[in-house]
């Protein structure tokens, strides 16, 4: 039934939108429950499973070349296991990578908390890794972890650590990693002029508060960040990240809960930050990406939001504080987890969860 279900799939995605500009392959065998990537080289990446496998995978034969040893054990479970992986800014010289992963917390009994750790990559082999953060964000199960990661051109990180769902008042206050995005030197240390270094009774490694559970994080080439978040039904944001700031959650959203009821009635209050833009209904917004290369040139600047409950991706154009959509790939009827660009200037995109595909977007 499996390599049913498989060929099936091949032969939609094969045949889907014919006619556009562009075509899509599946990489590779189906993966476990993949995650994120990080290329290595013009045709080799890591693949981060939530499993706790990260491997390295060949863009051109779709084969797994080999999986690393030494990755860090992951409490692996509803949305927690191993997360997200970097390539160090000067990885071509050092050899570096970054992990985010749920882990037990050894400081509270029957709970798991964020990690981020790297280690250095040789060969097949994960060596001298070393963890660089644990949040101060307890919780019973591993959900909105965020465990987002992204470098700033000043050799610091950035670091997104959800509000745990249950634990979301405490995304207003500073002495916790709840609903926090963290800014770290690469080593673990808190850089100097982080916003709150100084401030009685805030971790001085907070760079902005807020938060919900922030799923993109992006770092442009003038240092600007941007990033996303999942609302609950309704109210996924974007916004523009500043140091010390205060994006609202969960004191102001244009949100919906679960249950449908409110979860505030404000939009709006002084020293709050309002979102770019924000989705109601909720399309549970994943990877992040903003398009630099003339493969396909009339993508070029533009930025791509995977999506996972509207099961397509978004193409934003950002000008001026306004934003414009369109909606892309959604004949595929897949959860997208990820969004990335290739060496070449292709995209990859992550289909979500137990027995996930690797699927390129060329012309």
């Amino acid at each position: 039934m499996r390599d049913l279900l498989k060929t099936f799939f091949l032969l939609a995605v094969s045949n889907l939108l014919a006619s556009a500009d562009f075509k899509f392959q599946q990489i590779g065998e189906a993966q476990k429950d993949p995650w994120s990537l990080a290329f290595i080289n013009q045709d080799q990446f890591l693949l981060s499973d939530l499993s706790g496998e990260l491997s390295v995978i060949s863009l051109t034969t779709g084969e797994k070349l080999y999986t690393v040893e030494g990755v860090p054990e992951v409490a692996y479970g509803s949305q927690g296991g191993l997360s997200d992986v970097k390539v160090d800014p000067n990885f071509s010289d050092n050899g570096l990578i970054y992990l985010s992963y749920s882990a037990k917390d050894p400081e509270q009994d029957n709970a798991v908390t964020l990690f981020v750790g790297k280690g250095k990559l040789v060969a097949d082999e994960l060596k001298d890794f070393s963890v660089i953060f644990k949040a101060k964000a307890p919780r019973r199960v591993p959900i909105h972890l965020g465990a987002k990661m992204a470098f700033l051109p000043d050799s610091t990180i950035l670091i997104a650590s959800g509000d745990a769902y249950d634990k979301r008042e405490k995304a207003q206050t500073l002495d916790n990693h709840y609903g926090k995005i963290v800014r770290l030197n690469l080593d673990g240390s808190v850089p100097e002029d982080n916003p709150f270094v100084g401030v009685d009774g805030a971790l001085p490694e907070i760079y902005s508060y807020g938060h919900r559970n922030m799923q993109g994080l992006l770092v442009l080439s003038d240092g600007a960040i941007i990033e996303h978040e999942h609302g609950p039904r309704g109210g996924d944001e974007l916004n523009i990240v500043e140091p010390g700031k205060n994006y609202g959650w969960p004191a102001i959203c244009y949100c919906i809960d679960y249950s449908g009821a409110q979860i505030t009635p404000f939009t709006e209050k002084e020293g709050m930050e309002q979102p770019l833009k924000y989705w109601r209904p909720s399309i549970a917004p994943s990877g992040f990406l903003f398009y630099e290369s003339d493969y396909f040139a009339e993508w070029d600047g533009h930025y791509f939001v995977s999506a996972l409950a509207s099961k397509d991706v978004r193409k934003l154009s950002i000008s001026n504080g306004q934003v414009e959509e369109e909606i892309l790939f959604s004949d595929l009827d897949a959860r997208i987890r990820n969004i990335y660009q290739t060496p070449k200037g292709s995209l990859i995109l992550l289909v979500d969860g137990p027995d996930g595909r690797i699927i390129e977007v060329t012309k």
